[in-house]
């Protein structure tokens, strides 16, 4: 962990102006993730990315530690372009310090000696350049936080915007207003992992879910397309009312926020819980429909749910997108987001930019 820190630290720009806020005795405070952190000169927040030198907040910016094109139903989003492909970046560090996180190489680079994963320099050109060769409709910051590198993401969507290119997060959802809006000219859609419905659970990740709940409530009023992940964690957070509780909360919203029900494997430092079962999934889907739901999906355990990896319209029922995990049959929505059998408009982005 010690030698990461100073390669990382070379790679690196002012902080957004909008995203900072001048403290007393030369502190900033940071206002990109929910933890609002007063960073004295000299030291870090709690991302352990973001940091004061001299009168300035440094941010990350110009490297990756993660590239890849992935189909955008593995980010997961069901309701944007179905089957089309999403250049995934990511870089260093979070926010947060979930012990079942499938990325913690990236995540907790910074914060667990174990953890090792390199970075590589880049120019946000380049990026919007390979997500062309690639035919990549979409350009996704994920792997880590990308609220706590939002500089980074801005400067690789404004290129991305220039070239057509839609524009995603895969985020815990611990924002700000004041990040939100600084994203909100460059940013199309957001996932937003909804962890727990219980403050003792986020206090476990280092987080607040009074903050991921608000955060929900602003992408949505912004207009940012939004769709929800819960990873059931058995014993943890799959109690079917705490799954009522999240239902009637999104509900309350919008209950045609496109809501994915996950599985999950024992992982880094939660390997004493048990993998997520299909009927476990089929439990909470029934819940969260019972509920109000409209669009609830099943995930990671694909050809094992039935049809819940399916769309169906919420009006007539009839099936509109069929897949199984992350291959696409077919899609019958139209381009202009509507049901071709009743007409009724279905949430989401079914059509790219060019």
């Amino acid at each position: 962990m010690a030698g990461l820190l100073t390669p990382l630290d070379r790679y690196t720009s002012e902080a957004a102006e909008a995203l900072v806020r001048k403290e007393r005795n030369g502190a900033i405070r940071c206002l990109a993730c929910g933890h609002r952190c007063v960073v004295e000169p000299n030291r870090r927040g709690a991302c352990k990315v973001r940091f004061v030198e001299g009168e300035t907040l440094k941010v990350p910016f110009g490297y990756v530690a993660g590239v890849q094109v992935d189909p955008i139903e593995k980010k997961p989003f069901f309701h944007v372009l179905p089957g089309a492909s999403a250049l995934s970046f990511g870089m260093l560090g979070c926010d947060l310090k979930c012990p079942y996180c499938q990325n913690w190489l990236t995540s907790q680079a910074l914060k667990d000696p174990a953890a090792t994963e390199s970075l590589r320099p880049i120019d946000a050109a380049d990026l919007v350049e390979a997500a062309r060769r690639y035919d990549c409709a979409i350009i996704c910051s994920t792997y880590n936080e990308p609220l706590i590198t939002a500089e980074w993401s801005a400067a690789v969507f404004d290129r991305a915007r220039e070239a057509g290119l839609l524009t995603a997060f895969v985020s815990n959802g611990n924002a700000t207003p004041e990040v939100l809006d600084f994203l909100r000219p460059r940013l199309d859609m957001i996932k937003i992992d909804l962890k727990a419905m219980n403050q003792s659970a986020y206090r476990q990740l280092g987080g607040s879910l009074a903050r991921v709940l608000d955060s929900i409530s602003e992408v949505v009023t912004r207009g940012f397309h939004t769709e929800i992940v819960t990873l059931i964690v058995p014993e943890w957070n799959d109690d079917e009312e705490e799954i009522r509780r999240m239902a009637r909360f999104l509900a309350g919203i919008d209950p045609e926020i496109p809501w994915h029900l996950t599985a999950f494997h024992p992982d880094y430092k939660m390997r004493d819980k048990r993998a997520t079962q299909p009927e476990d999934l089929l439990r909470l889907f029934e819940t969260a429909r019972e509920e109000g739901m409209r669009y609830v999906y099943c995930g990671n355990r694909p050809g094992r749910v039935g049809r819940t990896e399916d769309t169906a319209c919420a009006g007539c029922g009839a099936v509109l997108v069929e897949r199984r995990h992350f291959q696409v049959f077919s899609c019958r929505v139209t381009r202009e987001g509507r049901c071709p059998d009743c007409g009724r408009k279905i949430p989401g982005v079914w059509k790219r930019n060019l």
